[in-house]
Formats: C-alpha cells, structure tokens, sequence
C-alpha cells in the first residue's frame, strides 16, 4: 500500500499536454462559470492563464529542444497532429489576448514551428488552414488590436500563414475587407505596429508571384486607386515612401508585366509620380526617381504619356539635375548618377520621332 502510495503518475505525452492545453484554452476563452473550479484541479493552484503558460512552454521545449536535448522527431509528430485535429489554433488565437506576454511569445514560437512541419508527405498546417480559412480573417483583424492585446504576436502567426499559396490567396481575394484593410492598417498611428503591417502587405504582394498577378490584373482599377489615394498621398511621410518603394518592386516584377503595362500608361500615375519628386525629403524623390524613369524607359508609351513629360520637359531635367542627390557617396549614389544621366538624355530626345503633335498645355505639372 506505502509503495502504492508513492508510485510517480505516469508521465504526460504530447498529446497529453496540448489535450490539457486545449481545456484550458476553452475555459479561457469561454471564460465560463467553471473558470476557477476548473483552475483547481492544476497543482500547485494558479489561475488558468499561469497553467496555459507552463503547457505553452512545454509544448515549446518539446518541439525546439533544450541545449542538452535534441527535440524527439516521434514526439514533434504526436504533437502536431494532435494540436491540429483537436482544432487547437483556433483557440489560441481566441486566447491570445487574455494570455500573459511571455504565454503569447512562447505560443507565437510553438504555432510557427507547427505551420512549417511536414507529417509525411503532408504540411499538416497547409492542410489544416485550407480547411479552416475563416481563421485567416481573425488574424488579419489582429492588426485593430494594440501591442497590450497581442497585436504583433497575431501578424507573427498571420506572416507564418501567408507563406502558404492558399491563404495569401484568400485574403487578396476577400471582398469586402483583405488586402483592404491595410490601406488603413499601415497608416495605424502606433509605429510598431504600422511597420508590421507594411511588412505583412508587401509580403501578400510580393510572395506569390502568379497569385498575385492574377489579382493585380483583374482588380487593377480598384486596387490602384486605393493605393494612390491612401498610400502615396497620405499624409505621412514614412508611409508615402514606404509605397513607392513597394510600387517599383511590384512594377519590375517579372510576372507583373500586364499590370506594369497598364500602369505605365496612366496619366494620372505619372503626374502622381512626378509631383513626389518635387516634395523636399530627399530619400523619398530617389525612391520616386526610381519609379519615375520607368515611365521614361517604357518603350510603349503611349501618346499621352510622351506628351506629358515633353510638355514638362525642361523641369523635370532640370529638377533631376539640379535636386536628386545623395547626401552620401558610394554605389548607390554612382548608380544613382548613371540613371541620371540616362534618364536626361532620353528626355531630351523624346517626341523627336512621334508623328503626333505634342501640346505645349497638355499635362503640365509644375
């Protein structure tokens, strides 16, 4: 009976641990009348959000190791497979926000490691999210939460996400809200997490090239309007330069070459363009300068593009000549130089062999 008594309880599995911690995660979220009893049955007592912390470690240490342990492959596989069938993501991203910081960042590193692991020949994660795509949306809204609610830890969990062709997809095609929504997120007064949500929008953007391409091309108008009215002539500075230079990384891309087409024949693209030129931070007109010559490379330009830049012609060189520099000497700035002096003389070529008449009044900026 003494040796009975004194016998150890078997230790917990994998599946044990995040069996346990989707309980708590329930009672968490739910934040039902069973809270505190439910609390009790853990020892030594604590409150429901210190044992999820405990079971959010574990789960870490069983899937990163520790310096004197590597993590156990059958171990990571048990776990993986459990936290996603018993659906537990979802509640954690429900629960984030009631959890304490260090829960958040070890919950954070325990769901990136899960998205990228491979059970087979199967990315169970992949799998899991193409079946569960509303899920998406809540992390996408994560941005309307603050750091104190866990804000960045949600955009962690959503760039994880959006590496994968099917959920990047998804947002970029939800109507209303999606790629939408960071119009307004970008431009979120707390800097933090405005720079996050940048990064996440030039993800979407840049990530999958054929997915994107095809949205580009089929919501141009739209999507283009958006992005000159919110973005390029917001208010902020930071957030102005941030979209040119995301503009000349969409427009050089390869498989944006419909899209580039398009865009390099608008009028109203390049007087938005030419008009940063003229604002007063240097680092923001290269940035424009950069977009702007491509205008000017095009070898397709239409009629009304070469009329605009003939017709605003002896400014521009001598805006470019005069105004665009870098306060640094380097490579940048011998590049800078070169495109210059390309730039220049293409300029004071041009209309020479267009057989239409160039206006003198048409599209005058400065």
């Amino acid at each position: 009976m003494k040796n009975f008594l004194l016998k150890k309880s078997k230790p917990k599995t994998p599946a044990d641990l995040v069996r346990e911690a989707r309980d708590l995660l329930i009672s968490c979220v739910n934040n039902n009348n069973n809270f505190a009893s439910f609390a009790q049955k853990f020892k030594p007592k604590k409150n429901v959000a210190e044992s999820i912390g405990k079971i959010m470690l574990q789960l870490k240490l069983t899937l990163y190791g520790t310096p004197d342990c590597e993590p156990i492959p059958k171990d990571c596989a048990e776990l993986s497979k459990e936290f996603f069938n018993s659906n537990t993501l979802r509640l954690l991203i429900d629960a984030l926000p009631k959890l304490h910081q260090d829960t958040r960042t070890d919950s954070t590193h325990v769901v990136m490691n899960l998205l990228k692991r491979k059970l087979g020949n199967s990315l169970i994660g992949c799998d899991y999210l193409e079946a569960n795509l509303d899920i998406v949306d809540i992390l996408v809204k994560g941005y309307e939460k603050n750091k104190e609610t866990g804000a960045l830890h949600n955009s962690a969990i959503l760039k994880e996400c959006i590496r994968y062709q099917c959920v990047a997809k998804y947002i970029l095609d939800s109507k209303p809200g999606g790629i939408e929504l960071f119009f307004a997120y970008i431009q979120i007064p707390d800097y933090e997490i405005a720079a996050d949500a940048t990064e996440t929008f030039k993800l979407l953007l840049t990530r999958h090239k054929s997915t994107v391409a095809g949205f580009l091309s089929e919501n141009f108008e739209w999507f283009f309007a958006g992005y000159n009215a919110k973005l390029l002539e917001s208010a902020n500075y930071v957030t102005r330069r941030q979209a040119v230079k995301l503009l000349e990384v969409i427009l050089v891309d390869r498989s944006n070459s419909n899209v580039m087409a398009r865009h390099l024949s608008s009028k109203e693209n390049l007087r938005l363009v030419m008009n940063i030129l003229r604002e007063p931070g240097m680092g923001l007109k290269v940035d424009a300068f950069n977009v702007f010559k491509l205008f000017v490379r095009y070898e397709k330009k239409p009629t009304c593009i070469v009329n605009i830049l003939v017709a605003n012609r002896s400014k521009l060189i001598k805006l470019i000549l005069e105004d665009l520099r870098m306060d640094k000497k380097g490579a940048d700035n011998d590049l800078l130089e070169a495109d210059k002096s390309s730039i220049v003389k293409e300029l004071a070529t041009l209309g020479t062999n267009v057989g239409t008449k160039v206006s003198p009044s048409v599209g005058v900026v400065f």
